[in-house]
């Protein structure tokens, strides 16, 4: 039936928010309206008499839940308030926060960071060296994104090296559970053991959840399509949710992202209404040919072709330059140009795309140099600088006081005369007795290891912290926690600290506004002026600020600090995903770079047909998920597009020849795509200003004749 919210919505969108009582897949080409399907669906499952609070919209990041929240309170009013709108991994710390208890979890357990992974790695292997415990770091991610223990590892380990990494992983796993903290992988692992192994559990959350939305499936990988389906009822004709996405958009293969899950869709739910959303809002025709083309050779599960209305508008240009030099200067002359003549004229309608984070420096220098401000995207995270997570560590620990690694931050940040002996004794008495730091400090013979001078400076630590965290439990509200948050700083010095460890005073002064800026961030969410971006909390008015510490952890960026500069946007094009631009540059689209090296490791190895099979049906894949990454760098182009190549690239100390990707013949199939020559165009306009100046000497010597 129709409705109101659906009001301005094409039919297809319309049908794919009126069908309410079933699976329902919705495969959204690029730009064609699916937040605003997923905000309408949610305003007619409430106009139907589902409950708000019975009602979860998962998306991937923060950011994409608190533009989604802020669209649904746009269009519902407060009843989008109830709404579980959040992150897969806010989902998974809300089930585990309610019921970990039965995976041996208490509610207060804390949420490691990547940098406290690497040391309890370091610890667990052995090794001092950094680059080393990442490896591990990213193989056991992608196995427990794969939904193996440490047993199933190393039991389907292909050599030595995976199974010394397997059993690594099993004294990591030892060391998370030891501190009671889990990491970010572990927020979809567990709540899916948690679902799995407890019927109980799993009949409660299975009605909780009147109506599952899933924002971007393309990207969900093994363990997640595993929950999901643990959270619908075990019927599949009975089962209510709205999976969002397009398989053309599917770029995260390397993040364990899988297609699998939406072939397996179909299998799973035989009653799967399939929706196609061809419509695009955003590009103009002839990038969409341009879109269309590429994704072409790809074989597909659901064929669709993206059209709009917008008319044809302006041609393709594939710009080709002398080298990267040369090809970033062209840039600028583009930008320049076409906020001449363009009527999308702003800094911040121009986006430049590439392949890897290195190819963004020589742009950079280029941009400097004509004076265009310009902002990296994906650049260091909010929460990924030193003093942020030195506050963080001390947080945790309030929440958790069996958080071994933020103890040591927060005991050592800033240094209050416990030095690392003392330290290095109170561990190797933790472990002995299978304690956490914090528990075995106020051990009675802990005398028995250490001096009555360190006992009491641990002492004193210890009682600190907790009366700390008594303090932080009663304290709500913003102005309160403001004013807590000062006297605390005051307190162990950190402002002296932070100008102590920086040889420059403005590089200290910057930290300490970010501090600044931090707490009044926090004091904000205590008195409910901002929403919980990562949605583990439904919003409600004052919270105290532990309550608030305890979701800290989850926040990866604070959205609301991305102001809407106005700069160019340089990005990768993994991090241009879902985000838009008037106009867009491609740069350094070359074989090699996209796709991405394709034949590592191919030609040169011997062995079996059998293997060589396996090689050329991996390079296949990665063929296939990088015309994917091209098609997302085209589609995020809404009125025109350059594809730029330079002939030339830097290897090293030397020079080497390139070639043009050969996704741009795949593009330019489409007679009407415009080689650019920007030399030519140069010429053309002296000509034009050498003709121009002739015809005003003839008229003044003509009008001179005749005076």
């Amino acid at each position: 039936m129709s409705s109101s919210p659906s009001h301005g919505l094409n039919l297809a969108q319309q049908d794919a928010v009126n069908f309410l009582h079933g699976p329902c897949l919705v495969l959204a080409g690029a730009g064609s309206g699916k937040t605003r399907v997923i905000t309408h669906k949610i305003g007619r499952l409430i106009q139907a008499g589902l409950e708000p609070k019975r009602i979860a919209a998962i998306t991937f990041t923060n950011k994409a839940a608190a533009e989604m929240r802020e669209r649904a309170k746009g269009l519902i009013g407060r009843a989008a308030k109830e709404v579980r709108i959040c992150t897969f991994h806010a989902l998974g710390v809300h089930l585990l926060r309610e019921d970990g208890e039965a995976v041996g979890l208490k509610p207060k357990f804390s949420i490691l960071d990547s940098d406290d992974v690497t040391s309890i790695l370091k610890d667990a292997g052995g090794s001092t060296d950094a680059a080393t415990a990442r490896q591990w770091q990213w193989t056991i991610s992608l196995w427990k994104n794969m939904g193996l223990n440490a047993e199933q590892a190393e039991a389907q380990a292909k050599d030595d090296n995976e199974r010394i990494t397997a059993r690594i992983m099993a004294r990591y796993e030892e060391r998370l559970s030891a501190y009671q903290s889990v990491d970010f992988d572990d927020l979809i692992g567990l709540p899916l053991k948690l679902l799995r192994d407890h019927a109980e559990v799993r009949a409660k959350w299975q009605k909780i959840m009147g109506h599952i939305l899933v924002d971007e499936y393309q990207d969900t990988n093994a363990t997640q399509y595993e929950l999901l389906k643990l959270l619908v009822p075990p019927n599949p004709n009975d089962a209510r949710f709205t999976a969002v996405g397009d398989d053309d958009q599917s770029i995260y293969g390397w993040r364990g992202a899988t297609l699998d899950n939406l072939k397996k869709l179909p299998l799973d739910f035989p009653n799967l209404k399939v929706i196609k959303l061809e419509q695009n809002y955003r590009s103009t025709g002839a990038i969409l040919q341009a879109a269309n083309n590429v994704i072409g050779p790809n074989p597909k599960l659901f064929p669709k072709t993206l059209w709009s209305e917008l008319g044809p508008g302006e041609p393709v240009r594939v710009v080709d330059a002398d080298n990267e030099e040369h090809e970033a200067e062209r840039m600028v002359a583009r930008i320049q140009s076409l906020r001449a003549e363009s009527q999308y004229k702003e800094l911040k309608d121009f986006a430049v795309l590439y392949r890897a984070n290195h190819q963004a420096k020589v742009f950079e220098q280029a941009l400097r140099k004509a004076q265009i401000p310009y902002k990296v995207s994906g650049g260091t995270s909010f929460f990924d600088r030193a003093e942020i997570r030195d506050l963080c560590s001390w947080f945790r620990l309030w929440v958790n006081n069996d958080d071994d690694p933020a103890f040591l931050r927060a005991v050592t940040t800033p240094k209050r005369g416990i030095g690392h002996q003392t330290l290095q004794a109170l561990g190797t008495f933790a472990s002995k007795y299978r304690v956490s730091l914090f528990e075995g400090l106020f051990s009675s013979s802990l005398g028995s290891v250490l001096n009555a001078r360190a006992v009491g400076s641990l002492h004193e630590f210890g009682r600190y912290v907790n009366e700390l965290e008594y303090r932080a439990r009663h304290t709500t509200g913003a102005e309160d926690a403001r004013a807590f948050m000062a006297d605390w700083l005051k307190d162990i010095g950190y402002e002296k600290h932070l100008y102590d460890s920086e040889d420059n005073e403005r590089l200290a002064a910057s930290r300490w506004i970010n501090v600044m800026e931090f707490c009044d961030w926090m004091a904000k969410r205590c008195g409910g002026e901002i929403d919980d971006t990562a949605g583990v909390t439904l919003a409600s008015e004052k919270k105290s600020l532990l309550e608030v510490a305890q979701t800290v952890s989850l926040l990866s960026t604070i959205s609301e600090r991305e102001k809407d500069q106005n700069v160019v946007t340089l990005s990768t094009l993994h991090a241009a995903k879902g985000l838009e631009w008037p106009h867009v540059m491609l740069v350094g689209v070359t074989e090699g770079m996209l796709p991405f090296k394709l034949d590592e490791g191919g030609d040169s190895l011997g062995g079996s047909t059998r293997e060589h099979e396996a090689v050329n049906e991996n390079i296949a894949q990665r063929l296939q998920e990088e015309r994917r990454l091209m098609y997302v760098g085209i589609t995020r182009a809404q009125r025109s597009l350059a594809v730029s190549w330079p002939r030339k690239k830097k290897k090293g100390r030397e020079m080497v020849s390139a070639q043009p990707s050969r996704f741009i013949a795949e593009m330019a199939l489409d007679q009407a795509t415009v080689k650019e020559d920007p030399r030519e165009k140069l010429r053309a306009l002296r000509a034009e200003f050498a003709k121009k100046a002739q015809d005003t000497a003839a008229a003044q010597a003509l009008a001179g004749g005749a005076a």
